[in-house]
C-alpha cells in the first residue's frame, strides 16, 4: 500500500533540494503547511528530528541523503486515517532528480505503510499533491 505524487519544477535540483532536505522548514509550503513546530533539539538535518505540522502530524526524521537528494521520515501520529491508531509502519520519502533536457527538476513524494485501518491513500494524496503544487509555486 502506498501514496506516489510527482512533479516537474522548472528549476535547478540543487535549488530544490536546498528547499525540501531541512526538516524543520517548511516555509515553501505556506497554504499546506501553516505550523511547523521543531520536537527536541535534535537539528534539522540529523537522523532522529522532529516535528509536528499543523499542531496534528507528529513526524520523525529517519534518512536525510544530499548525493541521492533523499529524505525519508515516518508518520508517528496524525489525525484520521494517518492516526497511530488505524495506520502502522508510515514512511513517507521525497526524491529529488535532475531532469537534464532542461535542468530542471523531477520531485517524487511517496509513502508506504505496513497495514491500516484503510483510507490512508485517500486521506495523504491530496495533501502531498498540494505540497507539491506549493513547492513547485515557489520557485515560480
Amino acid at each position: 500500500m502506498g501514496c506516489y505524487n510527482s512533479v516537474v519544477i522548472d528549476a535547478p535540483a540543487d535549488q530544490v533540494w536546498a528547499k525540501v532536505r531541512n526538516f524543520h522548514d517548511l516555509s515553501w509550503a505556506a497554504g499546506v503547511i501553516e505550523q511547523c513546530v521543531a520536537v527536541g533539539n535534535i537539528p534539522a538535518t540529523q537522523i532522529g528530528a522532529k516535528r509536528v505540522l499543523n499542531n496534528a502530524f507528529h513526524e520523525t526524521l529517519h534518512a536525510l541523503d544530499d548525493l541521492a537528494r533523499v529524505v525519508r521520515y515516518s508518520i508517528d501520529d496524525g489525525p484520521g486515517a494517518a492516526s497511530k491508531d488505524n495506520v502502522q509502519g508510515y514512511v513517507g520519502e521525497v526524491r529529488v532528480f535532475t531532469v537534464t533536457e532542461n535542468n530542471g527538476s523531477f520531485v517524487v513524494w511517496a509513502s508506504s505503510w505496513d497495514s491500516s485501518g484503510g483510507g490512508v491513500a485517500e486521506f495523504c494524496n491530496p495533501i502531498y499533491r498540494a505540497l507539491l503544487a506549493a513547492l513547485k509555486k515557489s520557485f515560480a
